[in-house]
């Protein structure tokens, strides 16, 4: 009996695995049909409209985006709040930001998020106690949860493409740094020194700290030195928009993330 038992328990060893691969085999094969569909004139016109950043992408990578936006759009679900109603523009505009994060490299398509939620301008949530919040928000970024945002200032930050703000860019860095934990300023690196990266994000955290107190000027968004989570996504912000002046400022954390995100957007420009 108990050989018996051994024997189950070694199949069931076997047969877990073999499921677990089974099922990733179709989502592999519809990912890899749905970034091959030609994509729809109209996007490409609400992209030209409406991304500022999109007509200056080469042409290799606007055929990647397409590619990740089918993809995205297939698996992300999108709910629109106080009255806001999901569009085409809403739904190619905010994936299209999303997925520029996305270019050049192995993604998982941002695997732990299902939901956006996306209300006309900003937005409260009650506090723990179940008070509103006392200041409107533009965006989230919920571990293991939903994204939301502000439909008006995810449009602004994609039409402006220079100013190196980007409410959607900047959530959607929470969610790559949210991929193995919590946020901390640490994803998951491919291609980085680990050590490195620590270093240099380190060292330039602290600085954004110091200028802060100091009350001096700085090309970073004071809100990056909140913790390390929000200096990532700040720093991701102005890396592509600002790549000029961000490699001038801030040489050695521009090849970081050029290493991480392996892009360099002044090629771009």
């Amino acid at each position: 009996m108990n050989n018996l038992l051994f024997l189950k328990f070694l199949l069931l060893l076997a047969i877990v695995p073999l499921g677990l691969y089974l099922i990733k085999i179709p989502k592999k094969r519809r990912r890899r049909r749905l970034y091959k569909q030609e994509f729809p004139k109209k996007w490409i016109e609400i992209l030209n409209n409406h991304f500022a950043l999109y007509r200056y992408l080469p042409d290799d990578l606007k055929r990647q985006l397409h590619g990740h936006i089918h993809i995205f759009l297939d698996e992300k679900n999108f709910v629109g709040y106080k009255g806001i109603e999901i569009n085409d523009t809403i739904r190619v505009v905010i994936a299209a930001q999303a997925c520029i994060l996305l270019l050049n490299r192995k993604t998982n398509y941002y695997p732990h998020l299902g939901n956006i939620l996306v209300y006309p301008n900003v937005f409260n949530h009650q506090t723990d106690d179940g008070n509103p919040q006392p200041l409107g928000r533009l965006g989230e970024s919920w571990n293991r949860g939903p994204i939301v945002l502000s439909w008006l200032h995810s449009e602004e930050g994609a039409e402006n493409a220079h100013d190196g703000h980007n409410v959607v860019m900047h959530e959607f860095a929470h969610q790559l740094d949210q991929e193995n934990g919590p946020s901390d300023g640490l994803p998951i690196l491919q291609y980085n020194n680990i050590q490195q990266w620590s270093s240099v994000l380190g060292k330039e955290f602290k600085a954004l700290k110091l200028k802060l107190k100091l009350r001096n000027k700085s090309l970073l968004d004071k809100y990056g030195a909140t913790n390390p989570a929000e200096f990532f996504a700040v720093i991701t912000e102005h890396f592509i928009e600002q790549p000029k002046k961000f490699l001038k400022k801030h040489p050695e954390l521009y090849q970081e993330l050029k290493k991480y995100y392996q892009i360099d957007p002044i090629t771009w420009y």
